[in-house]
């Protein structure tokens, strides 16, 4: 091969590289915003009013226990 075959061949690598690190960034910085609350729809906005309705659910489950065991 050539000195211009090997050059053309090693930016070929650097710019497919390139683009791979391009994508894995973008979706890396898209997952990890789905992670942050941003008033009401990212997966951590979700998975807090899911935290907050079992927490609920929780208080009124152990209200109706001790009432029940009053009687």
């Amino acid at each position: 091969m050539t000195p211009q075959d090997w050059a053309a061949f090693i930016l070929t690598v650097l710019s497919i590289g390139g683009v791979i690190f391009g994508v894995i960034n973008f979706l890396i910085k898209h997952y990890l915003s789905e992670l942050k609350p941003n008033s009401g729809s990212s997966l951590k906005d979700s998975v807090n009013r899911l935290e907050d309705k079992t927490d609920k659910m929780f208080d009124l489950l152990i209200e109706h226990i001790k009432d029940h065991n009053k009687k």
